[in-house]
């Protein structure tokens, strides 16, 4: 499955680096979130009303069949790369892959992108609950509602920047500008549900429009590349994304059991540490991006190009 998601995340990158033009390129990332918002928005509050009706086991083959269906549509219909491509050998490729972990752009952006990505990913999808049932105090009724009303809200933000991305950026205000302000967003309404303000509905989905501008990573950072190293650029800002969402995943684990083994900490404490810890080096790597930010908004130079 793993495998499979990562493919499905990339393939749609390349193409539409490949197929279209950086001003629609935002927008068009966008429209491709809006797909995976869906698929979160239904594996909160609906899928548990599901359950109610049938089991896990038949849904996931429901799933599968689904899945099984649109990958047979698209290898019929979609269209293959609308030009010729020079196969380059192994030797080749592989200098493309170093020249992507050496470049500048790739370190001012991937700290955050992965880190700041990868972080909510870990929170959304396996520590979201536990804090708002230990922590907020909610069922596990509430808890799905929380993430409901998150999924609906992400689900708007990719939508508008499906609307919206190109617009604004013939206007100046580029994918760049976006990006950083996102994550600005999502780090502050982190800090409001660790410091336990008020609203805990409003800051979790401010926290989930925030990280919806994930998406523009990938647009910024092919600003930097020649278009034949987008797929290689985007894999390898994809690879230290979810590599950062299993090692938060992981390390939340250790430090509350770290908090109630050795410091005598219930659950509800060391999931608060935990998310003090993420919210450290959440801005810790925003930090970075913006001590970048004149260097590499006011000069993009392509890569080297390597098939």
């Amino acid at each position: 499955i793993g495998l499979g998601v990562a493919v499905c995340l990339m393939a749609p990158m390349k193409a539409i680096a490949t197929w279209y033009p950086p001003e629609r390129q935002a927008s068009l990332g966008g429209w491709m979130m809006v797909a995976g918002g869906l698929g979160a928005l239904v594996a909160t509050a609906p899928l548990e009303f599901a359950l109610r009706f049938t089991s896990w086991r038949m849904i996931f083959v429901g799933l599968a069949i689904a899945t099984y269906a649109v990958a047979v549509w698209i290898w019929l219909r979609v269209p293959d790369t609308p030009k010729p491509v020079r196969t380059a050998g192994f030797a080749a490729q592989w200098a493309g892959v170093r020249s992507v972990f050496t470049h500048p752009r790739f370190w001012w952006l991937a700290p955050l992108a992965s880190f700041g990505m990868g972080s909510f990913m870990a929170v959304q999808g396996l520590w979201s609950v536990p804090w708002l049932i230990e922590v907020g105090g909610h069922d596990r009724a509430g808890a799905a509602r929380h993430l409901l009303v998150m999924g609906v809200v992400m689900l708007g933000g990719y939508l508008a920047l499906g609307l919206f991305a190109t617009r604004l950026a013939r206007r100046g205000l580029h994918p760049r500008h976006l990006f950083g302000a996102g994550f600005a967003l999502s780090t502050v309404a982190l800090a409001a549900i660790v410091g336990e303000v008020p609203g805990s509905y409003a800051w979790w989905a401010l926290y989930g429009f925030g990280a919806t501008i994930n998406v523009l990573g990938f647009t910024v950072l092919n600003d930097g590349f020649a278009s034949e190293l987008a797929g290689r650029a985007n894999t390898a800002l994809n690879l230290l994304m979810f590599s950062c969402s299993f090692a938060t995943q992981w390390g939340i684990g250790l430090v509350v059991d770290a908090a109630r083994a050795r410091l005598g900490m219930n659950t509800a404490g060391g999931l608060k540490l935990a998310f003090v810890v993420v919210l450290i080096l959440d801005s810790l790597t925003f930090l970075w991006f913006m001590r970048g930010w004149r260097r590499h908004s006011t000069l993009v130079r392509p890569a080297a190009a390597t098939a």
